[in-house]
């Protein structure tokens, strides 16, 4: 069905209604018009990275994890995959009358957040730290999820419109105030993308205040949403954000003028209880019954397009499509292409001949919550670390297991002195001939504000250090001086310098899904080549970092850092060795910058095992004022080799993506000369350090 035939039965059915009526429909928890033949929907539904808080469903690593595969395709997958879930649960579940919360077809995902500030607690929802990956991975990811058949499968929701990235302890209150620069430069574009590129059918305000106005009562909404970028789907609040204008923003007096103004500024849906004023509203003149109607036409449109009046090509889905052999393949390779190695001194992979005795410590070894970040389901089957290692060792290779310490208390017994168990890991390394060390945080120590147990600011990590248990444990494992691998499971950027020296190999995890223990054991023994990329950089303090309530993009990030980091973003090693003979722009006049052109890659493969990569492409106009201080992405490619194999990697580069902005937020095609890097990671010396070879240099 297209979007003009759903928009005139919308219309029509909108028109039936009493006003009353139509002004319910605009909460989430919409309630049945029994006399229109209208049910009850809920519209709030999480689908991050699986389709979440509704019961059993295949769990994919958490989404800073899927930002590290650098693969397109996989999202696309990804994607078809939640809304095949998601129409199957809807299909029993509704069929039972059961309309609650969690249970219908519009997804609020994907959090396409710029990633600016690893102290974010909720930076592991996002695809990481650059527009252009956010957007990449992005656009699949929602076309998988909406489909493209007669009826939308699923409706994906780009979060949280727009500048929006913490502190999670005073979202509610907070006024970000970002140049027109930065907010055209790194705070829209993957909204624009989504919108354009992807038909997003929902977009979701954020809490925060954008230069004076609240966001879920922005004009935005309807100067760049609608106007500019012609977005025809529907828009909604974060919820009880509306809320939050009387409450907080403190720019309205009442719950009625706070509703008044997100709907006449065109926010269609109330997450929340606000809306329950509107008639309130209405009565007082605040709002019209034209804001009401066309508000509900926009929410029923999408339901036309769901299908949810008629009969669909999904109505066969039942749970038997959820969870499947071929879902939780899927889930596996996202979580063996999202995994990270930082350092190989050689020791991996682990050579079974040579290592007999392995210790596997740290709180995150043999802990379910750390493989899940935030926004999950429930698997029907959990493989840790420790077991994952253990089932890659088989009966070669005696696991010894000891915690270590608790993930952020010196004492969970009240009973027992400090750092009790400590003693128990370092009697396991004594008799190991290498230990694995499994730390990090969890969605308790690293998420969204009023995280229950969370024990930092509302969410938000206060520095990037590790926990003071954790930290002891570091240092008892490197008093041991047996060779140690470190294994990293946390959503953002922490501060490796306590073992980036002395440890023999790092991975960087991340939450890699319900079953991620098994990507862990595989890669560390070989099974898996790892081949992710850092979605973000790795800094080596938080004193690099600026305050974190500054918005301006001054020394954050890859494109405008003024520090070496201790990782980069786009770094990633593998246990091949693939090099680029050559590469070549397809055209150097002075048509490629308007019109775009191809940079085509030669690479072997000259390693002895099968390699995956990510040829990634930067550019910099080397003489234009407005261009970013460092490098920008502005392509890429996941491939993969066999030992031996050479091949011609084409990849298109289009005329908006080399464009540079002004301080007053115009995209323009830059001036002079503009240079083009090929390479597996950034064109900066610490990259070229790290993989001891210079990325590829060309000019237009």
């Amino acid at each position: 069905m297209n979007r003009d035939a759903a928009r005139k039965r919308a219309e029509e059915l909108v028109s039936k209604m009493t006003l009353e009526e139509a002004a319910s429909q605009l909460r989430f928890d919409a309630p049945a018009i029994e006399r229109l033949g209208i049910p009850e929907y809920n519209w709030w539904n999480e689908g991050l990275h699986g389709v979440a808080r509704a019961g059993t469903a295949t769990s994919f690593p958490q989404a800073i994890a899927l930002g590290a595969t650098f693969d397109e395709e996989l999202m696309g997958k990804i994607g078809e995959t939640v809304s095949t879930e998601g129409r199957a649960k809807y299909n029993e579940i509704s069929s039972m009358g059961d309309r609650d919360i969690y249970k219908g077809l519009t997804f609020w995902s994907p959090n396409i957040n710029v990633f600016r500030d690893p102290r974010w607690g909720r930076g592991q929802e996002t695809y990481g730290e650059d527009p252009y990956l956010i957007s990449r991975l992005a656009i699949p990811f929602i076309k998988g999820l909406q489909g493209d058949g007669e009826y939308m499968k699923a409706a994906a929701c780009a979060k949280h419109f727009a500048v929006h990235s913490g502190p999670e302890e005073k979202r509610h209150e907070f006024d970000v105030k970002p140049t027109p620069k930065d907010l055209r430069e790194t705070y829209l574009p993957a909204f624009e993308a989504c919108i354009k590129e992807a038909g997003v059918e929902a977009v979701m305000g954020a809490y925060n205040r954008v230069n004076g106005e609240p966001c879920c009562g922005h004009s935005y909404l309807q100067d760049i949403i609608r106007d500019e970028w012609g977005f025809e789907g529907h828009i909604v609040s974060d919820c009880w954000a509306i809320r939050d204008f009387h409450e907080h923003h403190k720019v309205t007096k009442t719950p009625e003028e706070s509703a008044a103004l997100a709907l006449n500024k065109g926010c269609d849906l109330n997450c929340g209880c606000t809306y329950v004023h509107l008639m309130k509203a209405y009565n007082k003149g605040l709002v019209t019954e034209e804001a009401i109607r066309k508000a509900a036409v926009r929410l029923f449109t999408t339901r036309y397009l769901l299908g949810m009046f008629d009969k669909t090509e999904f109505d066969g889905l039942t749970y038997l499509d959820v969870e499947t052999k071929e879902s939780i393949a899927l889930a596996k390779r996202a979580s063996d292409e999202g995994i990270v190695m930082l350092k190989n001194d050689g020791i991996l992979p682990i050579d079974k001949d040579k290592v007999k005795v392995i210790s596997v410590i740290g709180p995150n070894a043999d802990a379910r919550l750390p493989l899940m970040g935030n926004y999950y389901g429930t698997s029907s089957e959990y493989i840790t670390a420790l077991e994952g290692i253990r089932n890659a060792a088989g009966d070669d290779v005696r696991i010894l297991y000891s915690e270590g310490c608790d993930i952020s208390r010196t004492k969970p017994d009240p009973l027992s002195r400090d750092y009790n168990t400590i003693a128990e890991a370092e009697a396991v390394m004594k008799r190991s001939d290498l230990v694995i060390l499994c730390i990090g945080l969890n969605e308790t120590l690293e998420g969204e504000e009023g995280d229950q147990g969370n024990q930092y600011a509302s969410g938000d990590k206060s520095n990037l250090s590790f926990p003071k248990p954790q930290l002891r444990l570091i240092e008892a494992v490197k008093k041991a001086g047996k060779p140690f691998i470190v294994v990293v499971m946390t959503g953002s950027a922490m501060d490796l310098t306590p073992f980036s020296e002395e440890a023999s190999a790092i991975l960087q995890a991340w939450y890699p899904g319900a079953r991620g223990g098994l990507s862990i054991g595989d890669i560390v023994f070989g099974k898996v080549n790892p081949s992710g990329k850092l979605p973000v950089t790795l800094s080596r303090s938080v004193d690099d970092l600026p305050d974190f309530e500054d918005y301006s993009m001054k020394n954050r990030t890859y494109k405008y850092t003024e520090h070496e980091p201790l990782y980069p973003f786009g770094f990633g090693l593998t246990y091949g060795k693939v090099t680029i003979a050559n590469a070549a722009v397809s055209d150097t006049s002075a048509n490629a910058r308007e019109n775009g052109f191809d940079v085509t890659v030669s690479v072997k493969n000259e390693g002895s095992v099968k390699t995956g990569e990510v040829v990634q492409i930067y550019a910099k106009a080397l003489e234009d004022k407005n261009e970013v201080r460092n490098y920008k992405l502005i392509g890429f490619k996941r491939i993969t080799l066999d030992a031996g194999e050479s091949a011609d990697v084409t990849i298109s580069i289009t005329a908006d993506a080399l464009k540079v902005v002004t301080d007053d937020g115009e995209r323009v095609t830059p001036t002079g000369k503009i240079a083009i890097y090929a390479g597996f990671g950034q064109p900066d010396k610490r990259t070229a350090e790290l993989y001891g070879a210079d990325a590829f240099e060309m000019t237009i």
